[in-house]
């Protein structure tokens, strides 16, 4: 993984971190259905190719809808406990 620039790479996520939704356009957006990501590769590799191809690897667009994602700081909870609770929420 020598290929990727880490340093960069972090700097990137920083900057995009808290970005305010009023100030993005949604033609600045990545359309999330035109990123390809090498399936064979590890899955940190993948994670690093991602963060590289997209503009804002925040926010995106799934079918010209804006998503953004965020993460929380509870490390107790995993993206499965947190995908689970949404559901959960949703259909009470």
């Amino acid at each position: 993984m020598n290929k990727y620039n880490i340093k960069e790479l972090a700097e990137k996520l920083e900057r995009f971190r808290n970005v305010n939704l009023d100030d993005v356009k949604l033609e600045d957006v990545d359309e999330i259905t035109n990123i390809k990501i090498d399936r064979r590769k590890s899955s940190n590799e993948r994670i690093l190719e991602f963060l590289i191809k997209t503009k804002n690897p925040y926010i995106f667009k799934v079918n010209g809808k804006l998503v953004r994602i965020r993460f929380s700081e509870n490390s107790n909870l995993t993206a499965d406990d947190c995908l689970t609770n949404v559901l959960k929420n949703l259909y009470r």
